[in-house]
């Protein structure tokens, strides 16, 4: 398949791997679709429409704008397309078993007067416990699904559904009602449980989505987890009624002593387990208690395990958890929870390898497609590096100086930048000898990357 404007870069490879999203576009839609994730691929440096063009040749491409309209206006649903690459990414890699997703923000630094949705929000890669750093720009909330990829050794965060969260002064200026993080987490929630009919869907969140509406609108289609406040009001379930019990039936039972107060209890008896891949990949052994409470406040309360764990070694502070299935063993709960660093590993490759924050869309609606798609883009270029590394195609990079254990994102996306570009031309060469004749379009595209790389 031939890219439009005459670039002799073949489509065959991007065309089977996308194969799935072809129907949620037109015919053009779909040409320029598959134009445009090429050169999101291959294109170093800035992921802008007009980088894209270039990666691929396409820089005397006279219908240059029809590649913009692809995002500020043609019709296609981002939704549509989540929904897709979710059920791929399950069939692949969790076939079976408990489906785990992550949910966290992140912060995508943008200025300009016309990106009428960015705010001022807390930055959390340069703050710290003690330290508040405020940054402008766009916040987004990303559902990832937290699979672990046995030929890379440890846990990836795949992302599959991203949504803008405009701040509040954004809503009221334009007179709608302010949805908050957790409103749209559990709608998100909900709708991957609709998309995965029959799946056991475990969402990890951190205290954020620590909410009791938000555990008791979703507990019963998604089990949560997340972090717990040390000082949290737990109680037993009430006692029950019998014929002569008088006035209006109790919410709670008797106030079970505060999770700080067991830490200072020396008459508990603490379990020991070695949880795998704790932050940082390393096995650690912590030491902890669990039980079931009623965890109130005024008006509303939600039935939850608590899992309080502490380091032997004293090399973090205490911290407990909650999961909203009350059957779930407390090593499960810790090693279900450890999964939400890998999120954090996607954000800063996203950004290094795929050119989040780079981006130049101007329009609301181009504004609100490219990130998102670029995070879906992560995800695709794992799956399609997994299919390669059946293959043996996938390498981790080493020199005398550095060995990998594993491959990473970088060796990923080389394996499928590499596929892209040798595939229409070199397969079927004949192995024997050193030289090979290069296309001239595909020479000029290579020095094209290498001369503009920075």
């Amino acid at each position: 398949m031939a890219g439009e404007g005459g670039s002799d870069v073949g489509f065959s490879g991007i065309a089977s791997w996308l194969a799935r999203f072809r129907t949620a576009f037109t015919t053009p839609t779909w040409r320029r679709v598959l134009v445009l994730t090429s050169g999101a691929i291959v294109s170093p440096g800035r992921r802008t429409i007009c980088s894209a063009l270039r990666a691929m040749g396409l820089e005397d491409a006279a219908d240059f704008s029809s590649f913009h309209r692809v995002l500020n206006c043609n019709r296609w649903s981002a939704l549509a397309l989540s929904r897709t690459l979710i059920v791929w990414l399950v069939s692949v890699l969790v076939p079976d078993g408990p489906v785990i997703i992550g949910i966290d923000e992140t912060l995508e630094r943008r200025t300009g007067r016309r990106i009428s949705a960015r705010g001022i929000y807390r930055d959390p890669v340069r703050s710290s416990r003690g330290h508040f750093v405020k940054a402008r720009g766009l916040r987004w909330q990303a559902f990832m699904l937290l699979a672990p990829l046995s030929w890379t050794g440890r846990v990836w965060g795949l992302p599959f559904l991203t949504v803008l969260c405009p701040s509040e002064r954004y809503t009221h200026e334009r007179g709608t009602s302010h949805r908050k993080l957790t409103d749209r987490a559990r709608q998100g929630l909900l709708q991957v449980a609709r998309w995965l009919p029959g799946r056991r869907i475990i969402a990890v969140t951190d205290s954020s989505y620590a909410s009791i509406d938000l555990l008791n609108a979703v507990r019963d289609r998604v089990c949560m987890v997340s972090r717990l406040r040390l000082d949290a009001r737990l109680f037993d379930p009430p006692p029950g009624r019998t014929a002569r019990t008088l006035g209006r039936p109790r919410r709670t039972g008797a106030r079970q002593p505060s999770l700080t107060s067991r830490l200072e209890n020396p008459a508990i008896q603490w379990s020991e387990a070695t949880i795998g891949a704790w932050y940082g990949g390393q096995e650690h052994r912590v030491e902890f208690i669990s039980g079931t409470a009623l965890w109130h406040n005024p008006g509303r309360a939600v039935p939850i395990r608590y899992v309080l764990v502490r380091d032997p070694a004293g090399h973090f502070r205490p911290q407990a958890f909650l999961c909203t299935d009350l059957a779930a063993s407390p090593v499960d709960i810790l090693a279900w929870f450890v999964r939400r660093w890998s999120m954090e590993v996607t954000f800063a490759e996203t950004r290094r390898h795929l050119g989040i924050e780079t981006q130049r869309q101007w329009s609301d609606l181009a504004i609100a497609r490219t990130t998102p798609v670029l995070m879906g883009l992560f995800s695709i270029i794992t799956l399609v590096a997994n299919d390669l590394q059946k293959q043996g195609r996938v390498q981790p990079a080493a020199t005398a100086w550095y060995r990998k254990e594993g491959p990473t994102f970088s060796d990923a996306i080389a394996a499928v930048r590499r596929e892209l570009w040798a595939a229409p031309y070199f397969h079927t060469s004949s192995s024997k000898g050193e030289q090979q004749k290069i296309p001239r379009a595909l020479f000029n595209s290579l020095l094209n990357n290498a001369c503009y790389a920075a």
